[in-house]
Parts: C-alpha cells; structure tokens; sequence
C-alpha cells in the first residue's frame, strides 16, 4: 500500500514551494549571511555587497556588482519585476563607481520594496531598507534609497532584478 501512495506522488506534477516562492527569504541563507558577516567584521575585514548578495539570495555568480547583470545572461533568469530574493542590480555610475547588488526582502507595492543589503553603509549590512522606483515608466530602472528613516536620497540607474532559480542546463 505504500509503494503505491509512493508511486501515485512521484506521478503529481505539484510546484515545489521555496521560502522566496512564499514571500520570504530563505533562514537559512540570511542567517548564512549574517554570519559570514560577522566573521568578517570580527576579523577586522571588509563586509562587501557581493558576496552579502551571493550568501543571501543564492545567486552564485562573481565579480563587480555592475557586471552581475550580463553574468546572469543565460544563466538566471532576469526582469523589471521586483519578487521576495531577487538581487537587485544597480548599475554602475559616477557614484556607485562598481555598481551595487542587494537582495529584495518585501515587495511593499508596485513601487517599493525593502533590501538587505551591505556596505551600502561603510562595512554594515542594512536590513529592511526602502527602494522606491522613481522611473518615469514605472520599470525600476531608476530608485532612491531610504538611507535615514524618512529620508530618500540620489537617484540610482538599476539594471533590473536577478532571479534566484537557475536556468535548468
């Protein structure tokens, strides 16, 4: 009886639900990532955004924040469209000279959402930041960031989102 129950499951095509597929980040990852965090910062050594963003969201891809977004070209899936773990991609300008990547932690409305994020504040990681798409078609390609409670800054160019699920190879 129960090699039957076995097979009649194995034949269901249900959706395997992830913490991100929930509305929320993975634990395990974030508590990964804080950790890695602490050590650093313990060790008296930098804390940067991509390795945070790596740990937090599970997106393995390395180097320079800017270059995340044409690295995940073919390899993860990419969009305009905020979702719970997917890293954000600022692109490069005169201010953010290596770009920068944080991890969406909520999706508050069609134009804002909270990131988790580090050294956006020199060597910490800020959690529950507010973005807020402040582009004119409404697509995120331009955000500010509440860096001060109340207090939104720059403007920044993004790329758009990276979406943890890997492309099936």
């Amino acid at each position: 009886m129960t090699g039957l129950l076995l097979a009649a499951a194995c034949g269901r095509n249900d959706r395997f639900e992830t913490p991100a597929s929930l509305g929320q980040l993975d634990p395990a990852r974030m508590s990964f990532a804080i950790s890695e965090v602490m050590s650093l910062q313990a060790n008296g050594q930098r804390v940067w955004c991509v390795p945070f963003a790596r740990n937090a969201s599970g997106i393995q891809i390395r180097g320079d924040a800017h270059t995340w977004w044409a690295a995940a070209e073919g390899e993860y899936r990419r969009g305009t469209k905020p979702s719970v773990g997917a890293v954000m991609v600022f692109s490069k300008s005169s201010s953010l000279t290596r770009g920068h990547v944080a991890v969406v932690s909520r999706v508050v409305s069609k134009r804002e959402v909270l990131i988790d994020h580090a050294n956006w504040s020199r060597n910490q990681i800020s959690r529950s930041m507010s973005v807020i798409d402040v582009s004119k078609r409404g697509d995120w390609s331009a955000v500010r960031v509440e860096s001060i409670p109340g207090a939104y800054g720059s403007t920044y160019p993004v790329s758009g989102f990276i979406y943890p699920n890997a492309y099936d190879t």
